[in-house]
């Protein structure tokens, strides 16, 4: 059978080949009845849309970019993953693709960006874990080129960002523990550079202000997002001779890591320890102990953003697109009151307790 084309579908409902175009693909310049009138001829004649031949005729690459994270291990975090679900999920509702462009470091990011851009590949580009003074986001301003940022950089007010409050999410955090009794609570953090790290340090530092509680920097570890980096840091804290009896970790792939050093030394987690972790990945319910943690919405992030970023492409103003989220407390089992045993641990010998 021969394929139906576009211009034989105009041809039939007498308009233009513009206006079926951009009726199948739910422009919001359409009326509804012209969509439903074009949808209806496509399913009558069985109308399939050639892809590359209407990306040629519109001179739209129908195509978002995502730029990874640096580091090798980056495809592999459930961060990631749960983020490039939802954007697949938004632009799969009008047939655009998702490209991933991974960049060995971020002294590369700027160059990648450019070469990203002017090959006219795609149509918009997604950065996440923006730093505190983005050059990148600075760079696709001045190219005027549509973008979103998952987080926010330090100035975050002319352009289009999607974020979920992680400073007020550590204040939360903080108070839950100091109403379970702890007094002495750790930090396992993100790099600084940052604006994500900075922002839940500042919210655990705000927090134990709120609490009248001292800021111990004895108590704060910042190391790499990985559960070898949140196990070397707890090691640290819980190996000292005045630790913590409860640790906020800034993610939860940290978080694993910290239990892992707890569990080594003999002790439990949410008993002689308590440890919140922050994203709600759906990993955290297998960890041991059940890991609680502060739960971002993440399906939601990633369909939200990839929305977004397209009402952007469509014209829309970027800085009418900028959407500030809740994380939400999610306890398992990691988490539990201060006791007599977590007051004074002996963790010499390998944490066993006399």
């Amino acid at each position: 059978m021969q394929r139906v084309s576009l211009k034989f579908l105009a041809k039939e409902l007498s308009l233009s080949e513009g206006t079926v175009s951009r009726a199948l693909n739910g422009y919001s310049d359409i009326s509804q009845g012209t969509v439903e009138r074009v949808r209806a001829a496509a399913e009558k004649y069985n109308y399939r849309a050639n892809h590359n031949a209407r990306r040629l005729a519109t001179g739209v690459a129908e195509t978002v970019a995502y730029m990874m994270p640096p580091g090798s291990g980056a495809i592999s975090e459930p961060f990631v993953a749960h983020l490039l679900e939802g954007i697949g999920q938004s632009l799969a509702t009008r047939g655009w693709d998702l490209l991933m462009v991974q960049v060995p470091s971020a002294e590369q990011e700027a160059e990648a960006i450019r070469k990203l851009v002017t090959s006219g590949k795609v149509s918009g580009l997604v950065l996440s874990r923006p730093y505190k003074k983005d050059a990148r986001i600075e760079l696709l301003r001045k190219m005027n080129f549509p973008f979103i940022v998952h987080g926010r950089s330090v100035n975050h007010d002319d352009y289009a960002w999607y974020d979920v409050d992680s400073e007020t999410a550590f204040v939360t955090a903080v108070d839950h523990l100091v109403m379970l009794g702890h007094r002495r609570i750790g930090f396992v953090g993100a790099p600084t550079y940052y604006n994500f790290a900075q922002m839940r340090l500042d919210g655990y530092k705000k927090g134990l202000a709120a609490n009248d509680l001292p800021i111990d920097d004895e108590l704060i570890e910042i190391c790499e997002m990985s559960d070898s980096g949140g196990e070397s840091a707890a090691s640290v804290l819980l190996d000292s001779d005045n630790h913590p009896t409860a640790m906020l970790c800034a993610t939860d792939t940290q978080a694993f890591g910290v239990l892992a050093a707890i569990r080594a030394r003999g002790l439990i987690a949410g008993k002689d320890v308590s440890v919140i972790g922050y994203d709600g990945i759906d990993f955290c319910k297998h960890a041991n102990p059940p890991l609680t943690t502060m739960a971002q919405p993440q399906a939601h992030s990633g369909r939200q953003i990839g929305d977004m970023l397209l009402a952007i492409i469509d014209g829309g103003k970027p800085t009418d697109y900028q959407e500030l989220r809740s994380a939400k407390l999610k306890r398992r089992m990691s988490d539990g009151p201060v006791g007599p045993n977590n007051l004074n641990l002996d963790l010499s010998n390998g944490g066993d307790n006399e």
